[in-house]
């Protein structure tokens, strides 16, 4: 990989360790006062939920609590209605109810360029589910800021096909793609955990796991060490769950109630990212590489190397004197992205390899 002459990326490390960094925890605590207890959490004194109530004031709040049996502690559960429910009497050809977090948030629940952060929380979805042809999202993390704004970055949703099934859909700019999807026969009537990690940048990473609580068996996985995770002009990436799926195929969809627990964001570490000019180009051949991977133009003075895994842990760390060439073995290295530092009296160089 060769470094622009004009602009490399520079990367500053989080010092602290990883209690140091925030982690916000949204549990059902019994019936009662639901929505003041979302609004704690997610946003206190604001409003962080979207739900159709307006339209559908004689049936209440579209999230409650109750205890769930199998779990042994009280859970959300979220309904809609094929009719009367809509997009909060914004919209009339969707219908949404759903919490997230937003501007009005607390800074520990909004991503940011250079963070690594991994949301968790429980979901099922009722046996006999339906979903639309079009979307049924349950799960969205959107860029707020910028052109693109409107289009989610990562969604996770359900679809009417043969078979059904669920996908995990991506926006790098205004057009999704699907980077995976599994029947969707197996996730219902089961309560699934969800693990989600995602570092924010220009070259980030992702992975989602979906496994049952019941056995741990995992149903869906998906990871990918070398992907945009971030949009020009953005200025923060915030979290959605709940139910928001479309009504121009009506006939397909049944009145649902899907339930959802422990919703948890952890911010892992931090990698804040800059510019600076430099004039000496380094190469790092060959990119991806099993076995060894060279680097070129060094400065001559001293360095210190530093590669770090895609959580931003350590792995190893070697001191170049005198040396403008160093050969790096990754042949015992599990697959992935690594980012690796090079300090030098010139400041701290980045640099991003794949060892396949």
């Amino acid at each position: 990989m060769t470094i622009s002459k004009s602009t490399i990326l520079t990367l500053f490390l989080a010092l602290s360790s990883l209690n140091c960094f925030g982690q916000v925890t949204l549990s059902a605590d019994g019936p009662g006062n639901t929505y003041n207890l979302i609004t704690s959490v997610l946003a206190p004194g604001y409003n962080p939920i979207e739900t159709p109530d307006c339209n559908h004031t004689n049936f209440g709040n579209h999230i409650d609590e109750l205890w769930d049996s199998i779990l042994g502690e009280n859970v959300f559960r979220f309904h809609i209605h094929v009719s009367p429910d809509n997009d909060r009497c914004i919209n009339f050809d969707r219908q949404r109810n759903e919490i997230k977090s937003y501007d009005k948030s607390p800074n520990n629940l909004k991503g940011t360029q250079g963070e690594i952060v991994e949301y968790r929380w429980m979901f099922k979805l009722p046996v006999g589910f339906q979903s639309s042809p079009n979307f049924t999202h349950i799960h969205q993390l959107k860029s707020v800021g910028g052109s693109l704004s409107s289009m989610p970055m990562y969604t996770l949703t359900t679809r009417k096909s043969n078979p059904n099934r669920l996908e995990l859909r991506y926006a790098e700019t205004d057009s999704q793609i699907t980077l995976a999807q599994e029947p969707l026969a197996s996730f219902l009537g089961h309560w699934l955990t969800v693990k989600e990690t995602i570092q924010y940048g220009s070259y980030g990473s992702y992975s989602i796991e979906i496994s049952k609580v019941s056995d741990s068996t995992v149903l869906f996985n998906y990871t990918n060490d070398s992907i945009v995770n971030w949009r020009s002009g953005a200025d923060f990436v915030r979290p959605k769950w709940g139910i928001y799926r479309s009504l121009i195929n009506n006939q397909d969809l049944r009145d649902e109630q899907v339930r959802f627990a422990d919703f948890t964001v952890q911010e892992l570490g931090s990698v804040a990212i800059q510019e600076t000019h430099e004039q000496s180009i380094i190469t790092l051949e060959p990119n991806p590489s099993n076995s060894i991977i060279k680097f070129s133009g060094l400065p001559l003075e001293h360095s210190i190397l530093t590669v770090y895994n895609s959580v931003s842990s350590a792995i190893t760390k070697v001191e170049l004197i005198n040396k403008t060439t160093y050969s790096l073995s990754v042949q015992s290295w599990p697959k992935g992205g690594y980012y690796c530092t090079l300090e030098s009296a010139r400041g701290i160089q980045t640099f991003r390899f794949l060892v396949n």
